[in-house]
């Protein structure tokens, strides 16, 4: 395997190989899922910790899972009740995380970068399960994942991510994946959701949702982050729908076998029309959902094999002070 890197905090840092290294590891684990015995000992011996400082009842359950079927020990903190609450800094919980020898920390915040600075005050791996608007690393891969199986490659698409954008760190996870694989990717909602500054890094952006559509291969939505926004983003949920949601007649603009995808959880009647949510042949949603497990087993496999590799060489220089 060419994956080589200690934390996975984002993609803008993964080559080409680390992703395709991920997805060949993650196939493998979508069989062993489908089995009626589920489990390997992968991660056996080792300590893993999730810290959700946001509430995910999919990514947190998806990456518990991930964890136990590896064999890993999981403890799930709740933050909502830790001594965060109580006004404990980060880096001191950081710090008194590390006085429990964990090996793999999966984390969740609200504020971009405050994993990036985790990572910097433990002795162990650190996956980012999504930090603010800044970027949701295992969400790419799974989506990857999916277009993969669904497409059979994952060169050389156009994909169009429709939706709120401006919130998203799905889209920009997405579009830095997409972009290193040689995609062509569109984005597309309303001026009031799309950030500046994401054409400066390879994606076409329109505010016109057929127009957006044309052609398309894959048609990723995304959801309306109402709790994000603080002002007048739409006029209306039935007008942002009537331009923006995903119905028949505006996917009948993409290829007759472009696949449709969703992060969820979905927002139905705002951002899909539940037809097309549904449609067993355009969607592939539930598919996400399954690769999401695979991914993040692939993941913590990975990173796991490093920590060990990495101990081990620490233990060899110690032995020869």
């Amino acid at each position: 395997m060419a994956f080589r890197a200690r934390h996975l905090l984002g993609i803008e840092h993964l080559s080409p190989e680390d992703i395709r290294s991920v997805l060949d590891l993650a196939d493998s684990y979508v069989d062993l899922n489908r089995r009626t015995v589920k489990r390997t000992d992968a991660l056996a011996g080792l300590t893993q910790i999730n810290m959700f400082f946001e509430n995910s009842t999919r990514t947190q359950s998806s990456f518990e899972l991930a964890g136990k079927r590896l064999g890993a020990d999981v403890m799930n903190m709740s933050m909502q009740t830790s001594s965060v609450k109580k006004g404990e800094t980060l880096i001191d919980t950081a710090l008194t995380l590390n006085a429990m020898h964990p090996d793999l920390l999966v984390v969740r915040h609200p504020s971009s970068g405050a994993v990036d600075l985790l990572a910097q005050k433990v002795n162990c791996a650190v996956i980012n399960a999504g930090d603010g608007r800044h970027e949701h690393p295992t969400q790419a891969l799974l989506d990857a994942l999916t277009i993969r199986r669904a497409k059979g490659r994952i060169q050389r698409l156009t994909v169009a991510i429709c939706g709120d954008v401006a919130h998203s760190r799905v889209a920009r996870s997405n579009l830095l994946l997409l972009g290193k694989m040689e995609n062509r990717v569109r984005l597309v909602g309303p001026p009031t959701l799309m950030p500046a500054g994401f054409g400066d890094i390879g994606a076409e952006i329109c505010d016109d949702m057929r127009e957006g559509l044309r052609d398309a291969d894959v048609v990723m939505m995304l959801r309306l982050q109402k709790e994000r926004m603080d002002g007048g983003f739409i006029p209306s949920e039935r007008e942002y729908f009537h331009r923006y949601g995903l119905d028949a007649e505006k996917l009948a603009y993409a290829k007759p076998d472009a696949i449709v995808m969703h992060p969820g959880p979905m927002n139905r009647g705002v951002e899909i029309d539940g037809t097309i949510a549904d449609d067993i042949n355009r969607s592939v949603i539930q598919e996400q959902v399954e690769m999401g497990v695979a991914v993040r087993m692939a993941v913590m496999d990975l990173l796991a094999q490093n920590l060990r590799a990495e101990r081990g060489r620490a233990a060899l220089e110690a032995a020869h002070v």
